[in-house]
């Protein structure tokens, strides 16, 4: 399977705003989300800053076999002891699901953005929890630490990409 990443110019934005319904719909399983009168689920709020506040936002899609996969958000944090980037959202569709596509995508923008990462899931996603384990353990050679939102209770992964001996 040939995989790609690409980021997301301002004239294509919608592709993004199209996908971002099927990952809230995912979060339907962890969240009180709600489609509205027209069958739409609310906008992710503050998606347009990704293409309306400079350098510190990334969007991109990734692609399996010239296909959309999946999407990541990714937040160049300023001025932050939580870190350099923060993984803010990050989606695989269905279809690309344990095939290798998250791993790799993840990795590449580890590649690329080399600093302190913070990743973070909702506590009932088990599955996204277990996901971003095995891909920051192997990523890390199991180099990271996990703590949990005092308030939440939502769990975070923090690493450092800088110094990684990679074969990705």
């Amino acid at each position: 399977m040939e995989l790609g990443l690409e980021l997301v110019p301002k004239d294509q934005r919608q592709t993004i705003h199209r996908l971002m319904q099927f990952y809230l719909y995912d979060f339907t399983r962890y969240l009180e989300l709600d489609v509205d009168s027209d069958g739409k689920f609310p906008s992710y709020p503050g998606l347009d800053s990704y293409w309306n506040s400079g350098n510190n936002k990334f969007a991109y899609l990734f692609t399996a076999d010239g296909h959309i996969a999946g999407f990541a958000l990714v937040d160049r944090l300023l001025r932050s002891p939580e870190g350099d980037y923060y993984m803010t959202e990050f989606f695989v569709l269905q279809k690309y699901r344990r095939c290798g596509v998250g791993t790799w995508a993840a990795h590449r923008l580890f590649d690329m953005f080399p600093g302190d990462w913070k990743v973070s899931q909702i506590r009932a996603n088990a599955p996204a929890r277990a996901f971003w384990h095995r891909v920051i353990g192997s990523y890390t050679g199991g180099e990271f630490k996990e703590r949990f939102n005092s308030k939440q209770g939502n769990p975070s992964q923090y690493f450092s990409t800088l110094n990684i001996n990679n074969i990705n």
